[in-house]
């Protein structure tokens, strides 16, 4: 017999915070959700941003204008790679591919991670733009 209930994965707020007048609260998100929330979250936050989590977050920002090429693709790779192992213990990360795309500036990180607890795969695709206004949707 399988279980639903994925309480155990925890509830956080939802990223971005929502608020619902109807609610008089905040939308929360639970279960998957919460762990995808939490690894946009640590690939949003820049290292040194939360003051009482000096060490919490990613830092891409600092490389928004690097050049595009194979040592700081691997690098980015690395870095995002290394900050989810840190600081989300609810997931394995299996792989980080960053994929560039030098016409727009855009690079798309892929990260495959298994949920611990229920022992199921997902990925998550992350577009880093690198270069100045290119984060524009038509």
């Amino acid at each position: 017999m399988e279980t639903t209930d994925k309480s155990f994965l925890g509830t956080g707020w939802n990223f971005p915070p929502t608020f619902r007048r109807e609610w008089y609260g905040e939308e929360m998100a639970t279960g998957e959700d919460a762990v995808r929330n939490s690894i946009k979250i640590i690939l949003n936050t820049i290292t040194g941003e939360r003051v009482m989590l000096p060490n919490y977050g990613c830092n891409l920002q600092s490389h928004v204008f690097d050049q595009m090429n194979v040592p700081t693709v691997a690098m980015i790779e690395k870095i995002v790679k290394d900050a989810l192992v840190y600081h989300e213990p609810r997931i394995i990360v299996e792989s980080v591919v960053a994929t560039p795309f030098q016409e727009d500036g855009r690079l798309v990180i892929t990260v495959e991670y298994t949920i611990i607890t229920t022992n199921t795969r997902y990925n998550y695709v992350f577009p880093f733009y690198m270069k100045e206004a290119t984060n524009i949707v038509p």
